[in-house]
């Protein structure tokens, strides 16, 4: 016997490596449901087997095989031979319920799931090919940007109602995705004017997006790098969700220089984004989404506020307050000086 093994506590198991290696068995599970309209098909009632394939178009076979999975993820309730969605497949996955989460399923799925079969040579190299800077097609522009705005409807309502927007005249979003923060934020205040400032490929998905909001009246589109071209004048508020996770330090700090030059002393920033504690440990989501940066956008990390903090101090802006918002997600205010 090893002295590692003499000293190797009886009570020590590989339970918890087992559940964590077959971590990729679960999600897929759940995004195979998903797409097969699961439960979706589950929202007009409890459902056999024969009549879940009859629903779904799915050998009965197999389909038995997808909603056992969920069952045993607690997603999907078992009576008899009955399945009915459970309270959290009802609220999100079904259609029918408060929010949708859906979109951020399929945007998982379709193209983070193959993505991360990159992040081995992605973290022995340093970088991965950058997917998001123009680098989708059309089909996956749309399933990347409506995955994105269900993955952030939460912290978009959070913000709109938790930060003073009635003081400010007009907002821009850059890199705003398909306006979700903007659409919001105008909602909760009918004088506010908003900008969202995009790339084309997603300007376009966004476009379409606003025209079926009566707020997107009150939203100009225009399309543009925010590294390369001029940044729209004329804003005391800046909305920069979910962008500073995308790049290296030297890329952000170049953002927050350029937004400070385009704005006037006292315009405020809003930085919304998975801002981690000084370790980059806490919270977990935001230690594992930091793979996810980096495979989708080829050098995307996670930052503490501490960081993120440093660099606004460096670029003229003053942080003003964290404001917590949901999940692991958080609003950095910061204002011009």
């Amino acid at each position: 016997m090893t002295t590692e093994e003499q000293t190797t506590p009886s009570s020590v198991t590989p339970d918890s490596i087992i559940q964590l290696a077959m971590g990729f068995m679960a999600s897929k599970h759940l995004f195979v449901a998903n797409e097969i309209g699961l439960f979706q098909r589950l929202a007009a009632g409890p459902a056999t087997l024969d009549e879940l394939a009859q629903r779904t178009g799915v050998p009965r076979r197999t389909v038995r095989i997808s909603a056992d999975a969920m069952v045993a993820l607690g997603l999907v309730e078992r009576h008899g031979d009955q399945y009915q969605n459970g309270p959290v497949a009802v609220a999100y996955l079904s259609g029918q319920g408060p929010a949708d989460m859906r979109p951020m399923l399929r945007f998982f799925n379709r193209i983070s799931y193959q993505t991360w079969g990159q992040l081995e040579e992605a973290i022995r190299s340093g970088q991965a090919p950058n997917r998001q800077g123009g680098g989708f097609s059309e089909a996956d522009q749309r399933i990347f940007s409506e995955g994105v705005e269900a993955f952030g409807a939460g912290p978009a309502e959070a913000l709109a109602t938790g930060y003073t927007f009635s003081t400010h005249h007009r907002v821009l979003d850059l890199g705003g995705g398909t306006g979700s923060f903007l659409l919001r934020v105008l909602r909760q205040h009918a004088r506010l004017q908003g900008t969202l400032f995009e790339l084309s490929g997603a300007a376009a998905v966004a476009r379409q997006r606003l025209a079926r909001e009566p707020e997107g009246a009150r939203v100009e589109v225009v399309v543009g790098d925010f590294f390369k071209d001029p940044l729209p004048a004329g804003h005391d508020a800046i909305i920069v969700a979910n962008i500073l996770h995308l790049f290296l330090p030297e890329q952000n700090r170049a953002l927050l220089q350029h937004t400070r030059s385009s704005v006037t002393e006292g315009a405020r920033l809003l930085i919304v984004d998975l801002l981690t504690d000084p370790t980059h440990t806490q919270p977990v989501g935001a230690a594992l989404m930091a793979g996810e940066f980096l495979v989708i956008a080829g050098h995307g990390d996670v930052y503490s506020d501490a960081e993120v903090c440093g660099w606004l101090r460096e670029t003229g802006w003053r942080p003003v307050e964290i404001i917590p918002l949901a999940g692991p997600i958080s609003a950095l205010v910061a204002e011009a000086v």
